[in-house]
């Protein structure tokens, strides 16, 4: 079965848009555990979430973050890639103004 990878974005960041108590760390946290536990057997990799992060140009010039900065990934299973994006549409991040990047992961 074919492995996509989800690369979670979250508009403005991902360390600005923590939540800011122990209550809503909880409840974020209980929302990633619930999508995780409703994907079952087709998570493959929780992955983790993504801090600072500088971006290499093709001439070697270094600059901070992105246009859209990466705040995490996760790899899951699916029979293709339609199936992959309905799991997707699941994640926590699109309920915080973020969005999921569906990439299929080809192995070689």
């Amino acid at each position: 079965m074919p492995k996509y990878v989800l690369a979670y974005h979250q508009n403005g960041g991902g360390a600005g848009h923590m939540p800011d108590s122990e209550e809503a760390m909880a409840e974020m946290m209980k929302a990633w555990e619930n999508w995780f536990g409703a994907l079952g057997e087709n998570l493959v990799d929780g992955g983790n979430p993504i801090s600072f992060a500088k971006t290499i140009a093709s001439d070697g010039s270094v600059a901070d973050g992105g246009g859209n900065p990466l705040t995490g990934y996760g790899i899951i299973q699916a029979d293709n890639i339609d199936a992959a994006v309905e799991m997707a549409k699941g994640c926590p991040v699109l309920a915080n103004d973020g969005n999921v990047e569906v990439a299929e992961a080809i192995d070689m």
